[in-house]
């Protein structure tokens, strides 16, 4: 719990920062972006900048710590599988959504090649931008932290935990009207926490918890991240295409299985992912166990 509030509190300081320099920054008229968007990219920003000296405080600075302890052609190979393992497993929720018709198709009369071209082409880069990130942080710093202090069980717990609650601590427009001064850099301050107690989202966390758990399992059964990091970009990929490609139907009897969070994410999900996760600690337990009764195995082990 330590640990955890720890990397929190780092998460809070660039967050306080964002907003403390987001009015002066948009007062200079050089930008022309929606505050909370502004907001939130500052926030970003210095959580990367702070990032390796915040790591280095910590002594989590090299690669075995952060989940690089591979060779580099193994970890290229993993995540390039992992990859595919994460489209297929959100192809078949994205599948059963479309049946349940709870989204829907949404091409366009014309053009249909080069917008799946350039969708895929931008969600491929986003996903694999956004994987290695948040595996970096979550799964690779933060799990190895509690990891060294409390064990592997806290290390699942904790992260995936933190992991689904930043998810919804973002920068929301403000009321029409009001004014984006020092005034509402305060309201939209603390409306960035309105997220963690909205009810309508608790199928969406439930969802992202589970999928914490799930990367933090694979992290800890592997010993790196590269599996992580595939499984994450292309879980966003499928994500992104999805969004881009269907829309919501709000008609549908099933709609519910979906959240609010992204029209993805929801309890379908959580089952989803919940059950491949409780198959994954099953045969990982198997596998281990067998290690344990036959030493050579456990030598030659790959994953």
């Amino acid at each position: 719990m330590r640990t955890t509030a720890i990397f929190f509190a780092y998460l809070f300081c660039c967050l306080v920062l964002a907003a403390l320099t987001a009015y002066p920054l948009m007062d200079t008229g050089l930008i022309d972006e929606p505050p909370r968007r502004v907001m939130g990219r500052l926030a970003q920003l210095y959580i990367l900048l702070g990032l390796w000296p915040f790591l280095k405080l910590l002594r989590l600075d090299n690669a075995a710590a952060l989940g690089f302890g591979i060779p580099r052609r193994r970890f290229l190979l993993d995540l390039a599988v992992g990859w595919v393992l994460g489209v297929a497993i959100l192809g078949v929720l994205i599948r059963a959504l479309l049946a349940l018709e709870v989204r829907v198709p949404d091409l366009p009369d014309d053009g249909l090649v080069r917008l799946v071209l350039e969708t895929a082409v931008a969600a491929l880069v986003a996903g694999l931008l956004i994987g290695l990130l948040e595996e970096i942080f979550f799964r690779g710093a933060l799990y190895g932290a509690i990891r060294r202090r409390s064990g592997p069980r806290d290390a699942v717990i904790w992260s995936a935990c933190l992991y689904a609650l930043l998810h919804f601590l973002k920068p929301h427009d403000l009321p029409p009207g009001v004014p984006f001064d020092w005034a509402g850099t305060r309201a939209m301050f603390v409306g960035v926490f309105t997220g963690i107690v909205d009810w309508r989202h608790l199928d969406s966390m439930l969802a992202l918890v589970l999928v914490g758990v799930f990367l933090a399992l694979v992290r800890e059964r592997s010993g790196h991240i590269a599996w992580g990091i595939g499984l994450h970009a292309g879980w966003v990929f499928v994500i992104q295409l999805s969004r881009r490609l269907t829309d919501s139907n709000p008609d549908a009897a099933l709609g519910f299985v979906t959240g609010g969070y992204d029209g993805v994410i929801g309890l379908l999900a959580a089952a989803w992912i919940g059950l491949l996760a409780l198959a994954f600690w099953a045969v990982s337990g198997l596998a281990k166990r067998r290690e344990r009764s036959d030493p050579h195995r456990a030598a030659s082990k790959d994953f």
